[in-house]
């Protein structure tokens, strides 16, 4: 398994726990710790992971609200805690990580794999679909501020 998908999975195990437990951001460092000795023994990359929850914490409440937007059939508290945190890693990446170190279609294929692997059935269409339409209003977004 590559170095940065493994660092994706310990990040979505750690952000599923924190958030199933209904923890204390204080107590996501020893969920992160936890993951890292159970998951990732001998990773030497870990700051990437420390990166992506700290990155999906400070932008929580913009990504949730864009999951309930892009996702309008589907109240936040309906999807199920792994897409929900499958989903808040791929817009991190997609909307706020720098696209130079972590290309649109990486984010976007990133986060379907981690749904395959830890998500139902339809996990991967789903984070599909609702990672496509984040996408393309983002598309649409930067080519209206191009016109303006």
């Amino acid at each position: 398994m590559a170095t940065r998908h493994l660092c994706r999975s310990i990040a979505l195990q750690s952000l599923y726990e924190w958030d199933f437990r209904r923890k204390q951001e204080a107590e996501l460092n020893q969920i992160i710790q936890h993951n890292i000795s159970e998951f990732g023994t001998g990773l030497k990359e870990v700051k990437f992971i420390y990166e992506l929850i700290e990155g999906v914490l400070s932008h929580r409440p913009e990504i949730d609200n864009i999951i309930e937007k892009s996702a309008p059939e589907w109240p936040l508290a309906q999807i199920t805690i792994v897409d929900r945190n499958v989903l808040r890693l791929g817009i991190y990446e997609l909307l706020y990580a720098d696209p130079e170190e972590v290309p649109p279609k990486v984010a976007i294929n990133e986060a379907i794999e981690l749904a395959k692997s830890f998500g139902g059935d339809s996990s991967g269409k789903f984070i599909n679909g609702v990672l496509g339409t984040v996408y393309k209003a983002k598309l649409e977004s930067e080519n209206e501020a191009i016109k303006n």
